[in-house]
């Protein structure tokens, strides 16, 4: 009960900040999108947005998957890939939640059809050690903040019905298509301070490689393809989460975007993501069924 008020009271704060210049999807056509993504089928697309719509949008709709997945368990950070703004036409990062039973482990078996409008990228998670974090400013002080960069695929839904058609506010409105991924072995943080400039060069140079079964390459990056280092991206997240009064906590996991191009899986493929230059990063697995 003091949960259903909680996630109420949000909506009508979102509602109230945001009505007076944005036009809010109605709780019914948000009710109705909620519907579809947990039906796994194409949903309507969104009219058009500004950030203030989508932002509304997302909070009524982050409410809904709430009820029925539990507390957010951490947040992702959507495309901080100039590839990937440029396809879906804008030159600015949007961030959605990340909830229970969506990070899976790696040699996890999916089906295919895992969402409505299923894809799959090489990504990365890391791991929050204290809300410290909201005064960093550089990738070297995220660092200081984290305590694992986790090696993962994610595996994103544009759940609408004609994802081309979506621009940035739509993707932010959608929760940036957060459905599952496939995380790797953690990376621990290093103590020392020489070893964690190591480990921020090795982020930001590293290989990021997308494979099938049999060794063909299905797709790929560099680490500084996100925002020119990896770890901007939660210098980004932190700052926007904290304009809506969000604080990440001990132990939220962030996702940092798209190392690679957003891809379809089919049955009986298997991938593989690489991080060739990143010490220690182990393979990570998933297969289509």
């Amino acid at each position: 009960m003091v949960l259903q008020q909680t996630l109420t009271a949000l909506v009508v704060a979102v509602a109230c900040v945001t009505g007076a210049q944005a036009a809010c999807l109605d709780d019914a056509r948000v009710a109705d999108m909620a519907a579809h993504y947990f039906a796994r089928t194409p949903a309507a697309n969104l009219p058009p947005m500004d950030a203030a719509d989508a932002a509304c949008t997302r909070a009524k709709f982050d409410a809904l998957l709430t009820q029925r997945l539990g507390k957010p368990i951490g947040y992702k950070a959507g495309l901080t890939n100039p590839a990937v703004q440029q396809r879906f036409r804008t030159d600015q990062p949007v961030w959605g939640r990340l909830y229970p039973g969506m990070i899976l482990p790696t040699g996890s078996e999916v089906d295919a059809a895992f969402g409505a409008r299923p894809l799959y990228e090489a990504d990365m998670l890391v791991r929050v050690k204290s809300a410290a974090i909201h005064h960093a400013r550089t990738p070297l002080e995220v660092l200081d903040a984290i305590d694992q960069v986790i090696p993962f695929i994610e595996l994103p839904d544009l759940l609408v019905q004609a994802p081309p058609q979506l621009d940035g506010a739509g993707v932010a409105a959608i929760n940036v298509g957060a459905r599952l991924g496939v995380a790797g072995a953690p990376i621990a943080v290093p103590a020392w301070r020489g070893e964690r400039y190591a480990l921020l060069d090795a982020l930001a140079a590293m290989t990021v490689t997308l494979t099938d079964a049999a060794g063909g390459k299905l797709g790929g990056g560099q680490g500084k393809d996100i925002l020119g280092h990896p770890l901007q991206a939660v210098v980004w997240l932190a700052g926007a989460l904290q304009k809506e009064g969000i604080t990440l906590q001990p132990g939220d996991l962030v996702s940092l975007g798209s190392f690679s191009a957003l891809l379809p899986p089919r049955p009986g493929l298997a991938v593989k993501a690489t991080f060739d230059g990143l010490p220690g990063a182990a393979p990570v697995e998933v297969r289509f069924r």
